[in-house]
């Protein structure tokens, strides 16, 4: 009985002891030593635009629209970039869905209270990497052919009456059997430009990613060539210790520089 006794006490003073340690020192004794010697990466790695406002985190990807900004790589949703998306695809390189993308059925009202639903028009599920590499080039004046079986194909024939492409279209060609339609670029695209990462939220892109993208919002600010690409090289993060990775141009940074810029 004195044994148990004495078991019982050691055990809850063992219990309480490594509680204060690991609940209570141990943790305070991390976050002294990360506010002293890393405050900037122990406080979410924030940044500020020149307003001193905190506008986002150096790890976090953020969406823009504008055609004078950078543009981050996509999500793993399939509708560009998506904060809220985080995680891969999950699909991998021969995957069918992630090069041609997918459509999906919409469902009309019943025509009668209790009714069974009509079959709607389809629309565009999963964009995939065809239909990606479409808007890169066009958003960026790549040019490029579509090309059906050995014939290249008038980009009309996919485009709405306003002169967009229509996504259906395309994923149906992109998908037919017989003849699948392809995108070719006259030039070799970095893979970033229209793939996801791993966690969905990456903040940088390749500088050949950025590269091409530069003339684009040099013209749309205003700004000569040279002067973006500079700021891509101060907002490029190079490899640690010189070996290890590879370099990244952090894209928000990169977007409240040349903000900073037109303000001056």
């Amino acid at each position: 009985m004195k044994t148990l006794v004495k078991d019982i006490i050691t055990s809850l003073f063992a219990t309480l002891l490594l509680s204060v340690v690991l609940c209570g020192i141990y943790p305070v004794l991390i976050w002294g030593v990360g506010q002293c010697l890393f405050p900037h990466q122990a406080n979410g790695s924030l940044i500020e635009n020149s307003a001193h406002q905190i506008v986002g985190s150096e790890w976090i990807g953020q969406n823009f629209t504008s055609a004078k900004y950078f543009q981050p790589r996509p999500s793993a949703a399939g509708t560009g970039y998506d904060a809220t998306s985080s995680g891969g695809s999950n699909l991998g390189p021969t995957s069918k869905k992630l090069i041609n993308g997918t459509t999906k059925s919409t469902a009309l009202a019943a025509p009668k209270a209790g009714g069974t639903p009509l079959p709607g028009p389809d629309v565009e599920d999963f964009d995939g990497i065809k239909i990606r590499v479409l808007s890169y080039c066009d958003a960026n004046g790549i040019s490029y052919h579509l090309i059906q079986g050995d014939q290249v194909v008038d980009p009309k024939a996919y485009k709405t009456e306003k002169g967009d492409y229509d996504p259906v279209k395309l994923i149906t060609a992109f998908n037919d059997d017989a003849k699948p339609l392809t995108v070719k670029p006259d030039i070799l695209l970095p893979g970033d430009a229209v793939t996801g990462s791993a966690s969905g939220l990456d903040p940088h892109i390749s500088p050949r990613n950025a590269q091409l993208q530069a003339a684009r919002v040099a013209k749309e600010r205003s700004l000569s060539l040279e002067v973006v690409k500079a700021e891509i090289e101060k907002s490029t993060d190079h490899p640690s210790l010189g070996i290890l990775g590879d370099s990244g141009v952090n894209v928000l940074k990169l977007n409240i520089a040349l903000d900073n810029l037109a303000s001056k």
